[in-house]
């Protein structure tokens, strides 16, 4: 587990979404599945870039004062370089863009220059090819197992074609970099994700929507461990 910091690059993570968790009690649900959290996943979106609107920096600073664990903040919006200081003020451990939203190379400096770690997302249907020319800039790559705006959708396996080119291309350079992916993760889903090469694991549904969180996501990180095996 980690506090404060990501820890070591490569090892397996488990991400709890918070977009699955009841909005009224968010520090509870934060602090029910503390034990099996290693990076707790904080979807950001616009009604823009993405067709939903979630959270912004004041709930990630509140969040803060309940959590030591790394903050995820996932930046689905148009224009993520406005709040990159606003989020790593409010208490953000790393702030992933999408290469959509374009300008890749300089929202990746100026996230480096406001000091969260660097994440680049990409959707189910943006080529790879589209992303590795960042893979030595950044320090957590994100592939969208789902088209992103709505939790609840399904696994969409295709992806994982694209989860293992990365994978071989981080290996192969020795990159310092976490491979996640975020859509669909189930037990069932969850080893097919780490079989492809992914070592972090974005689950909502899958954990907070059950009757047991904090059991639903010892039995995803168990199912996780499959695919390593």
């Amino acid at each position: 587990m980690t506090s404060l910091s990501s820890g070591p690059t490569g090892q397996l993570r488990i991400a709890p979404s918070i977009l699955s968790a009841d909005f009224g009690f968010l520090a509870d649900a934060v602090r029910t599945v503390d034990a099996e959290t290693d990076w707790l996943h904080l979807d950001v979106m616009d009604g823009h870039f993405v067709p939903n609107v979630t959270i912004g920096p004041p709930v990630v600073r509140s969040l803060r004062r309940y959590s030591e664990r790394a903050f995820d903040c996932h930046l689905m919006i148009s224009e993520p370089g406005r709040y990159l200081e606003s989020f790593a003020s409010a208490g953000a451990t790393s702030c992933t863009v999408h290469v959509e939203v374009g300008d890749t190379a300089a929202l990746v400096r100026h996230a480096r220059q406001v000091g969260v770690r660097v994440g680049l997302a990409a959707n189910p249907d943006t080529p790879y090819e589209t992303v590795a020319p960042y893979l030595g800039s950044i320090d957590l790559l994100l592939l969208m197992t789902v088209f992103p705006g709505f939790a609840g959708q399904s696994f969409m396996p295709e992806v994982m074609a694209k989860v293992a080119l990365a994978r071989e291309e981080i290996d192969r350079r020795g990159l310092p970099v976490d491979l996640e992916v975020d859509g669909g993760i189930d037990v069932t889903t969850a080893p097919i994700a780490t079989r492809a090469g992914a070592n972090v694991l974005v689950a909502g549904s899958a954990i907070f929507a059950q009757p047991d969180a904090l059991d639903a996501a010892h039995r995803l990180r168990e199912a996780a461990m499959e695919g390593l095996a």
